[in-house]
């Protein structure tokens, strides 16, 4: 199993990127996907998640309306637009895949994902 994420870097805030996460070993299109970030000094927190049935999105309050969430199972990837990035935004930023529907709050648990990415580093300058 490999959870390959890409797309980070350098970026002013109020600027985009778009991050991508290319997945093999596993039937991808069965699993919830969801991405993770991770601050210098802190805990690592959810940031939204796409379920395999049905495509239901979940989403942190803090990137609500600012961030989506999205997937080609054709291709197993993931991906997260950012948009209006904030400085706060800064952190490594982690694709996951769990085999069990979540949805909601459900999703937001960490132990709750079977297979991570190595994460790639998102800075929002101000």
């Amino acid at each position: 199993v490999q959870l390959q994420a890409s797309g980070g870097g350098l970026v002013q805030a109020g600027g985009s990127l778009r991050l991508s996460c290319a997945a093999s070993g596993y039937t991808f299109s069965r699993y919830t996907m969801g991405w993770f970030r991770q601050a210098p000094g802190k805990e690592r927190e959810f940031v939204g998640a796409m379920s395999w049935r049905g495509g239901i999105t979940s989403y942190a309050d803090s990137v609500k309306g600012r961030f989506t969430v999205s997937r080609d199972d054709a291709k197993n990837t993931v991906s997260l637009q950012m948009n209006s990035l904030k400085p706060e935004d800064t952190a490594v930023y982690y694709c996951a895949g769990r085999h069990t529907y979540c949805s909601g709050y459900g999703c937001y648990g960490p132990s709750g994902y079977d297979y991570w990415g190595q994460g790639t580093q998102v800075t929002v300058s101000s």
